[in-house]
């Protein structure tokens, strides 16, 4: 396997502006930002936002599933951290994807869908590169300053996955495990921030979340498996083979289950029954989305992943939306 060499990625193309080939041609990046801030915002996946959204919603799941087990109406600290999880979801993801195409950019560069990337492309430098996630870091810290004592030392430790992420795929032929380690761990700090400590309604919660992010997350790597097999990067989509849709299926069922698990843990007496009932016929409805992606999905089309993927946003708000209803349910009808 060739590799480019360092000091040919320390020497970029000047004012490269090269599209990231999984980029939508709508992106807002490349419609409407400098030149100068692209690469940089590329590196960052801003123009990709579904990771973002991914990385985001089980924060949101974790603070709603908190509110509505106290039986208390939000806070204004509690609005303050439904805004502030975006914030920190969109810096945070960019400085990991950020880390990931530093450590990535031998194996980018030799992979289609990814050779245009910034670093392989030579658009920044790797000190750029480095420079650009730490001030991401930086403002991820700040943000995160402003939680509870639990939830800054809960959110600190999540930099080891973070860390460790990139280089799974090259000893372990279930990376996604490790993705879906770090990428849910707002599960536990959604309930962490409100409450201050945990329980065990957020580890289900984030048991659920990982196997949600092995389902989406082998559909995503359905793409590379080519690729991926020429350099000898390990995934589950080469793991399972012709066997995928069969661990599709467990992967949901067991994410439906760990979801089950989670309401029945956070339940509380006072809890209204209808609106127990609409946060168990989210789940349902979230069980029919991925119902769904199983009966579109074609393994050999990576235009058609790519779309299924991307589609787990709206998996995932369907359980934001009826937990947020359930909490207004309990309130209208003037119970908490």
């Amino acid at each position: 396997m060739t590799n480019p060499t360092d000091k040919t990625q320390a020497k970029p193309a000047k004012n490269a502006d090269i599209r990231v080939s999984d980029a939508t041609e709508a992106n807002w990046v490349d419609r409407f930002c400098p030149l100068w801030s692209r690469p940089y915002l590329r590196l960052s996946r801003a123009d990709r936002p579904a990771g973002t959204w991914l990385l985001l919603i089980p924060c949101w799941w974790s603070l709603l599933l908190a509110i509505w087990a106290s039986g208390n109406a939000p806070s204004q600290y509690d609005v303050w951290l439904f805004i502030a999880f975006p914030i920190g979801a969109f810096v945070m993801r960019g400085a990991g994807c950020t880390w990931n195409d530093i450590t990535d950019r031998h194996i980018d560069g030799q992979v289609e869908r990814t050779k245009s990337r910034p670093l392989p492309s030579g658009q920044v430098t790797v000190k750029q590169a480095l420079t650009w996630m730490g001030l991401q870091i930086a403002f991820g810290a700040i943000i995160l300053l402003t939680f509870n004592t639990f939830s800054i030392l809960l959110g600190a430790a999540s930099l080891i996955l973070v860390a460790i992420y990139p280089f799974a795929k090259r000893f372990t032929w279930w990376p996604q495990i490790f993705l879906g380690l770090a990428f849910n761990w707002g599960a536990l700090m959604g309930w962490a921030a409100h409450t201050g400590s945990l329980s065990w309604a957020p580890v289900f919660l984030y048991a659920a979340g990982i196997m949600w992010t092995l389902f989406y997350d082998t559909v995503y790597a359905l793409q590379d498996k080519e690729d991926d097999a020429l350099i000898g990067v390990k995934s589950t989509a080469r793991l399972f083979a012709d066997k995928v849709r069969n661990w599709l299926y467990w992967f949901m069922m067991l994410a439906l289950s760990a979801f089950a698990c989670t309401v029945v843990a956070a339940f509380q007496p006072d809890i209204h029954v209808i609106s127990t009932l609409i946060a168990v016929a989210s789940l349902w409805a979230f069980g029919w989305h991925l119902t769904w992606q199983l009966r579109m999905l074609d393994e050999e089309n990576p235009e058609m992943c790519l779309k299924l993927f991307r589609s787990n946003r709206d998996a995932g708000l369907i359980i934001v939306l009826g937990l947020g209803a359930a909490i207004l349910a309990d309130h209208a009808l003037g119970l908490g």
